[in-house]
């Protein structure tokens, strides 16, 4: 008995190294405990395996089960599934295979958790008909499959893009007496959602009330996320408003994307307000929060807050982003301050942080709006590179302004380089040209446009 309690007690201890990665202490509490006559045993051979596979390598995994045939400990299934699931982690189809092969041979019966870790290997290779097979060995052979089983494989119809094959599974295990739980919905919900299946969703969410569970945050979550995705705003905030009546937490990321579309409705007080209760709920500030401040100020003009920011952001030792100076010059621009803007531009360059396309093309489109055309076309010939949005940005403006024929040069020279002008540019363009009277031109215009969807093909 005493014999027992000491092994199970060297198995706690390796377990509590392994779990923080301490594995020579793991191996050293092994050594120091045969010194003692405290022998391992199979358990602990197992512990040892996983945490190898798990954070080193298979073949370290592997090596561990050398030493437990040497001690004379045979493994088992646990063995087995630690290795396999160490394969499948690292992408190892193959090596999964021969693992589970190596097994029968060895006369240990694989377990349900062998077949669910051998499904999940067969997904993460793209392999959704394997997949499927080891599925249906499950629920034709005698193997008791649990929910893990469910779950494993609508999620891994879904990430394979069968989401349709994925809810057809769902009814149809209901149909047979499956009761899901909130982990499997929430797994078929955002499966949906990524497939821009938003209807089919809602309606999920809306079972999983009246089958009598309680949606958690991760269920809200997943839909408002999807819903902002896809720009249905309005629906994306209902939800998140729904979330908050109902006392929900939200991490974040969540507080950042809500308050991040509420300024872009011009909602500036609620999304005053979700700053609060971030703060207030005492959410750690990284620098996504910090950018989601800075937009929010920069909204409301208050640009001394800004500044006031980034040097709380320089005292944390947290590093601005591109995005947060492009939001930055995208406020002074705003402003009216358009020499800040370009000042701030020339402080990256000097910084080395190098001013990047999408921090151009705001100053462009900024200095547009304000009728300094001339100004953003010599910006525009500085740049090294440029996009779609680059030529859009002044094709439209330059229409706007009525200076077609600049525009129209402007238009053929993107459209020669093999990139693509928006819609709303083209259109500014073609219809200015029209109600100028220049009909013929319009035409050519739109003639060179569709020879280049044409060619691009």
């Amino acid at each position: 008995m005493g014999s027992r309690l000491s092994t199970r007690l060297l198995n706690i201890c390796i377990a509590s190294f392994c779990k923080v990665k301490q594995l020579e202490k793991a191996e050293t509490v092994i050594i120091d405990g045969i010194r003692l006559g405290v022998l391992p045993d199979v358990v602990t051979y197992n512990t040892l395996i996983s945490a190898y596979c798990r954070f080193v390598s298979l073949d370290a995994g592997y090596s561990v089960l050398y030493r437990m045939r040497e001690a004379g400990i045979n493994p088992d299934v646990i063995t087995y599934n630690a290795l396999i699931a160490g394969a499948s982690k690292h992408s190892l189809l193959f090596q999964s295979l021969d693992l589970f092969e190596e097994m029968l041979r060895r006369g240990i019966p694989p377990d349900v958790w062998t077949y669910n870790t051998l499904m999940h290997c067969f997904f993460i290779s793209g392999k959704s008909d394997e997949a499927n097979r080891v599925f249906q060995d499950i629920i034709l052979g005698n193997i008791s499959p649990c929910q893990a089983t469910f779950n494993i494989m609508i999620n891994g119809l879904c990430k394979n893009g069968c989401s349709s094959e994925a809810l057809m599974l769902f009814r149809n295990l209901q149909r047979h007496g499956f009761v899901p739980q909130i982990t499997t919905y929430n797994i078929l919900i955002n499966g949906l959602c990524k497939a821009r299946r938003l209807g089919a969703a809602r309606r999920i969410l809306k079972e999983v009330g009246e089958a009598g569970h309680v949606p958690n945050a991760i269920t809200y979550t997943t839909v408002m996320k999807c819903c902002f995705r896809y720009k249905l705003f309005k629906e994306g905030i209902d939800i998140f408003f729904e979330m908050k009546e109902k006392g929900y937490t939200f991490d974040g990321f969540a507080y950042c994307a809500v308050i991040a579309v509420l300024v872009r409705t011009g909602r500036i007080e609620q999304a005053n307000e979700c700053m609060e209760q971030m703060v207030n709920n005492r959410i750690e500030f990284d620098i996504v929060t910090y950018n989601t401040l800075i937009n929010l100020y920069c909204r409301e003009g208050k640009l001394d807050n800004v500044y006031k920011l980034l040097d709380e952001i320089e005292k944390l030792g947290l590093e601005c982003d591109n995005y947060t100076h492009t939001i930055l010059i995208d406020g002074l621009c705003r402003a009216g301050n358009l020499d800040g803007a370009e000042q701030h531009i020339k402080y990256m360059n000097t910084m080395g942080i190098g001013s990047n396309l999408v921090t151009l093309n705001c100053l462009i489109d900024r200095l547009c709006k304000a009728g300094h055309i001339d100004h953003a076309i010599k910006v525009f010939e500085s740049m090294e590179v440029k996009d779609s949005f680059t030529y859009s940005s002044l094709v439209y403006n330059l229409s706007k302004a009525r200076r077609y024929r600049c525009a129209s040069k402007l238009l053929l020279t993107c459209l020669n380089s093999g990139l693509k002008i928006l819609k709303s540019a083209q259109r500014a363009l073609i219809d200015g040209l029209r109600a100028s009277g220049f009909t013929q031109e319009a035409r050519k215009v739109k003639s060179k446009i569709r020879m280049a969807k044409m060619l691009s093909y």
